[in-house]
């Protein structure tokens, strides 16, 4: 599968080219997470405006992915779901666990509130540190 890459200086966002995002996809995008972690901005957005089709193994990885990603502190944010890809999710019941949003400019909105957390409860912690 084919995926078009827009790099920020935050964070990157990934959107399918072909409408459906199936097995063959898989490793694909198994390979670009990977490449996407190892960088410096590993903040990533996927914009699922494109794809039409959607199984249940894929709905799985993505969520899987998602979970890596905040694992190494990165944001991983959807957006642009159709309806019926939505309800793909819904069905495994993903949607409560995954960050979800409408449109692309409010994915980018989530990643930099974020950063901003992750920033602030690092300064914390060295806070907290220093004081004792």
């Amino acid at each position: 599968m084919k995926f078009k890459i827009d790099t920020k200086e935050k964070f990157t966002v990934v959107t399918p080219i072909e409408p459906h995002f199936y097995d063959n996809v898989t490793a694909d995008f198994n390979a670009l997470c990977e490449i996407l972690l190892q960088q410096d901005t590993k903040n990533t957005i996927l914009n699922m405006g494109n794809v039409t089709g959607i199984n249940d193994a894929n709905c799985d990885a993505i969520t899987q992915w998602q979970q890596r990603f905040y694992e190494v502190n990165a944001s991983f944010v959807i957006c642009e779901m159709i309806t019926e890809i939505e309800a793909v999710f819904d069905k495994l019941e993903l949607t409560d666990v995954l960050n979800i949003t409408p449109t692309e400019s409010e994915a980018w909105d989530i990643v930099q509130m974020e950063e901003i957390e992750r920033d602030l409860l690092d300064g914390d912690d060295f806070e907290f540190e220093a004081n004792q």
